[in-house]
């Protein structure tokens, strides 16, 4: 088993996306290594013993929020950063009971990720949004959170939403997932 206080796990499914931030990652001196999803991911966490983790949220092979949870179960002193462009107030809450230690919405790039890893905890200095909000995001909130429910299952989500599954997908395309 390898150990490395720098070696750094990416769980994502989009390999042009993965290779960049994987280059990235190794200019700054972490050791790398992708996985796509749950399927590997054992072998890798037997050979290697890593610090960090970066996972997506919306995976081919479903929620990234299980990978959170295997990565965690498996050494709870890891930190993990969700990175999505799926985000959403329920994701982030499940994600850091999960054992993430931060929740990042895309675009962000290698500093933000960075930054994320070195927080450890909160900050009370954040503003407080002054305005409530509006009901385009409460009903972005409620698909996604029914989608993860679902394990991101277009269909079923649909169908417990009341929604035609043509309405939902129209409702997803107008806010592209990444």
């Amino acid at each position: 088993m390898t150990e490395s206080h720098r070696s750094l796990l990416i769980v994502e499914d989009d390999t042009s996306f993965a290779r960049a931030l994987r280059r990235s990652f190794q200019r700054r001196g972490y050791c790398v290594e992708v996985c796509e999803g749950l399927d590997g991911l054992d072998s890798l966490l037997a050979a290697t013993r890593f610090g960090y983790a970066v996972v997506d949220l919306k995976l081919a092979s479903g929620s990234g929020l299980k990978v959170v949870k295997t990565l965690h179960d498996h050494d709870p002193h890891m930190r993990i950063v969700v990175l999505t462009g799926f985000a959403s107030i329920v994701t982030a809450v499940e994600a850091i009971k999960l054992g993430a230690c931060h929740y990042l919405a895309k675009p962000a790039n290698t500093d933000d990720i960075e930054a994320a890893f070195g927080k450890t905890g909160g900050d009370a200095g954040v503003p407080l949004s002054p305005r409530p909000s509006s009901l385009k995001t409460l009903e972005w909130e409620r698909i996604h959170q029914t989608l993860v429910e679902t394990e991101f299952n277009i269909s079923e989500t649909a169908r417990r939403l009341g929604l035609h599954r043509r309405t939902l997908a129209r409702k997803l395309e107008k806010r592209r997932l990444t």
